[in-house]
């Protein structure tokens, strides 16, 4: 009887996460009042799919910290969308429920995988969901953001050269600093300060000068996490300052050689580093040495392919096999146990947001804040892809995490962050139209 609830329950979830998928896309188009009503069912279908997933886990392991678990999981849903829509009544709702909802899919499936992990992750996500929180009402406070940007750069290089000179190594890659026990890894964070630097100078100018300045500070950027071997944070930073730089000039020539030389670096990087070799070499046959290099993307693939469309359904399957999965291929895991139409709605949420921080973008009269949320858009939505397209072998590995969804600290602290950020961009902007 267990067996069948468990197996229909993968149905049942798959169709909420449907529907759920449905209405954001179906807000774009409709009105204001039309869109309440959208964000309410929202949230409706997200604690219902929430409630039958951590009780299959409950029944599953009959682990009564589950149940208190899911019980505190409920109440920071509760009062991080109340809360915004209490004290911002001009923030976006579908922005606030779709960060719960890819919390909600996160920790249902680190739950799963590891309580502890999943235990911690919480902790961390309630500490710095409060602390996010508070990122709209300090920008409606401070007006100087766009004067300071050597102030984002200059500190955004000095934690980077922290990280390269005394930062540890994870997986032949210098990422993090630890202290105390607690370990952070720098780069998260700055590539919020990155995109406030890149903003605030094409705020103040986009001559010549002006773009071969920042295009150098830029440059030091990515070339640190390069001598770091952070090649994935480094082509995140890459494509969002390309993509800023057109955004801002609409140069197509500064466009083409940027693209030009990124090639160019990708093939150095590529003969500099013997590990980006050896994930390249995965990508392209991970069946000639499946026991060794190749392991982890064919796990992942067997993983994807045994799931199927609808899945196997919580703790039918075996995530536990592909190495790392809780972080960078923890969209196996979702795939093997909730389905392929489970995952491919989870990246159309991701792809809403996207679409929501552009409109938003568009909306903006001042350059500074526009430039900002596109930048921090487009660095979200490139995580997005490169976390994905290296579990379904569709681009080589690069090691980062699916924003919100993956373990790490880092990570969900500062993609929490990020959304605060266009949150309170979004509120100066309805503030200043009322």
């Amino acid at each position: 009887m267990i067996n069948l609830f468990v197996d229909c329950s993968r149905y049942l979830m798959i169709l909420m996460m449907a529907v759920y998928t449905y209405l954001n896309f179906r807000y774009f188009s409709a009105g204001e009042e039309q869109r309440k009503g959208l964000c309410s069912w929202q949230n409706r279908i997200m604690f219902l799919m929430h409630f039958l997933a951590y009780m299959i886990i409950y029944i599953k392991t009959e682990d009564p910290r589950m149940a208190v678990f899911y019980g505190a999981q409920v109440l920071f849903f509760m009062a991080y969308i109340l809360l915004y829509r209490l004290f911002y009544p001009g923030s976006s709702r579908i922005l606030a429920n779709n960060v719960c909802m890819l919390l909600c899919v996160g920790f249902i499936i680190l739950s799963r995988l590891s309580f502890g992990r999943a235990a911690r992750q919480f902790i961390i996500v309630a500490v710095s969901g409060a602390a996010a929180w508070l990122i709209p009402m300090i920008l409606g406070r401070v007006w100087q953001l766009s004067k300071i940007p050597w102030v984002y750069g200059l500190t955004g290089l000095g934690l980077l050269t922290a990280v390269y000179f005394v930062g540890d190594t994870s997986f032949g890659a210098q990422l993090s600093i630890s202290a105390a026990g607690v370990s952070v890894q720098p780069s998260e964070f700055v590539k919020i300060l990155f995109v406030l630097f890149v903003a605030a100078m094409f705020y103040r100018s986009t001559g010549f000068k002006q773009v071969l300045v920042t295009t150098a500070v830029a440059a030091a950027h990515v070339l640190i996490l390069v001598a770091s071997k952070d090649l994935g944070s480094g082509l995140i930073f890459f494509v969002t300052y390309l993509a800023i730089l057109f955004a801002a000039t609409s140069s197509w020539l500064y466009l083409g050689a940027g693209a030009l030389s990124g090639c160019g670096a990708a093939v150095v990087a590529y003969r500099l580093f013997s590990h980006v070799r050896v994930r390249v070499s995965a990508w392209k046959n991970p069946w000639a040495d499946i026991d060794n290099t190749g392991y982890q993307i064919t796990q992942s693939l067997f993983a994807i392919g045994t799931g199927g469309w609808l899945g196997m359904g919580l703790y039918q399957g075996m995530p536990g096999k592909i190495p790392v999965v809780s972080k960078d291929f923890v969209f196996a895991a979702i795939s093997e146990e909730m389905g392929a139409m489970f995952a491919v709605c989870v990246l159309l949420i991701c792809l809403g947001c996207f679409l929501q921080f552009i409109m938003i973008a568009c909306e903006m009269e001042a350059a500074f804040y526009r430039l900002t949320v596109f930048g921090l858009g487009i660095m979200y939505i490139t995580q997005v892809f490169l976390a994905v397209g290296g579990t379904i072998k569709f681009i080589p590995s690069t090691g980062v995490t699916l924003p919100l969804i993956s373990y790490g600290g880092s990570s969900v602290v500062s993609t929490l962050i990020l959304f605060g950020v266009v949150q309170g961009v979004y509120v100066l902007k309805r503030e200043e139209e009322e």
